[in-house]
């Protein structure tokens, strides 16, 4: 499988905060490729040095095999960027915003219908993107990124504060693309979505990358699977619970245990979950954090 995007030993500092700290990946051509960490933890900053937004202290950075910043022209022929902020031309309506950026790259008109139609937007071409909705808004951004028809596509929290009809509006889009060959790069605090989405991920914490995998074999690796049992005693006919381990070997002889001595109601596995996984590697929540660095 041919590598899309190729990141070595990538270093950016503020002042005396070292925002990115000796960080290293690869994504895989066709691979949605999810980059998780609390905000603060440097993704952001990894991305604009990726797009050619900011210029690394030291490292390398290719895509598609041609190097960033200094082949930065060649690159944006192939790269699409949805950002984290939506900055639209207000004025203009979605479809003037679309024919604008066709223009900039010399994308036929008939790319700026389908990507109208695709996008779900035929009801609002004609409205000014100032006075659509958020989740509207997010879909002309979209369809401004792909106008030329990108081989990697970054988004950055594409679905944050998203409906929940818009953010899987926007999730099939991105599986859509995947099938069409589009290299995918996305960050998200979502932990869901990632799961979902993600073929691998990379969880970065304090500027440094701590784990990447597959979802799947993440919660293997640093997850907990359980079994969560739950009885109704007889006197008070209140519920109790309990949770056992798989990977206690008494787990079977508990179990057996208590299905002999409890009015047994429930018994359910449980199953690691990425957010899990996301708080045993980082320590944190998804909360913002306090360094202003993004």
């Amino acid at each position: 499988m041919s590598r899309a995007i190729f990141v070595e030993n990538l270093k950016k500092a503020y002042g005396e905060k070292l925002a990115v700290n000796n960080i290293s990946f690869e994504v895989n051509e066709g691979e949605i490729f999810g980059f998780l960490g609390p905000n603060g933890a440097g993704k952001t900053t990894t991305i604009r040095m990726m797009i050619g937004n900011l210029v690394p202290n030291s490292g390398n950075i290719e895509l598609l095999g041609k190097s960033m910043p200094g082949q930065r022209e060649e690159i944006k022929e192939f790269m699409g960027v949805v950002p984290d902020n939506q900055n639209l031309y207000d004025r203009l309506t979605v479809r003037q915003n679309l024919a604008f950026f066709a223009q900039l790259h010399e994308s036929p008109p008939e790319r700026i219908d389908e990507l109208i139609k695709l996008l779900d937007l035929e009801a609002h071409k004609d409205v000014q993107t100032q006075n659509l909705s958020r989740g509207l808004r997010q879909r002309t951004l979209i369809a401004r990124a792909l106008i030329h028809r990108p081989k990697i596509f970054f988004l950055d929290e594409p679905t944050s504060a998203l409906d929940p009809q818009s953010a899987l509006s926007i999730r099939n889009l991105i599986s859509s693309l995947k099938k069409e060959g589009t290299t995918v790069f996305i960050t998200t605090h979502y932990m869901e979505e990632a799961d979902i989405l993600c073929d691998r991920i990379a969880v970065m914490h304090n500027g440094k990358i701590v784990a990447t995998d597959t979802p799947e074999t993440l919660k293997l690796q640093h997850g907990r699977r359980t079994v969560k049992i739950t009885w109704q005693t007889n006197e008070s006919k209140v519920n109790e619970e309990t949770e056992l381990l798989f990977s206690d070997k008494d787990t079977p002889t508990k179990i057996a245990q208590l299905m002999g001595e409890k009015n047994i109601m429930k018994i359910h596995s449980q199953e690691a979950t990425l957010e899990k996984v996301f708080l045993n590697l980082t320590g944190d929540s998804l909360k913002k954090e306090d360094s202003g660095i993004e």
